[in-house]
């Protein structure tokens, strides 16, 4: 299979409460005029971004039959599911963001507690 953009991260599995946000192209200029190095404009304490890709969410114990031996031990997790969904433009905390280049592109891994606001185009 060909490496397209489509597709190159498809091989990318994003788990428990996490999101891989691509950031959103910051302005290169104030509103009153003034131009701000990509520097100070990458170390705002807010970000802006679009989600890509989601994690399964939080993991929730599952009752165990320990009375019953006989039965097959299944390694089955519950997850509850985290309320950003991919397309979303998420508001998140830069502190709590870990920043990745995966294959020249600039990403951002983020736990759903760092997300501030979630804009999403269908209706709600």
């Amino acid at each position: 299979m060909e490496l397209t953009a489509e597709n190159r991260l498809r091989k990318l599995i994003v788990v428990g409460d996490r999101l891989l946000i691509r950031p959103k192209k910051q302005p290169d200029k104030t509103d009153s005029g003034l131009y701000l190095p990509p520097g100070v404009q990458e170390k705002e304490k807010v970000q802006t971004g679009f989600v890509i890709k989601v994690g399964p969410g939080y993991p929730i114990p599952m009752a165990t039959d320990e009375d019953e031996p006989w039965k097959e031990n299944d390694e089955k997790i519950k997850y509850v599911p985290l309320q950003a969904q991919e397309g979303d433009l998420a508001i998140f905390l830069q502190k709590g963001a870990v920043e990745v280049v995966y294959q020249g592109e600039k990403l951002f891994i983020v736990p759903q507690s760092s997300v501030l606001m979630l804009e999403r185009e269908q209706d709600l």
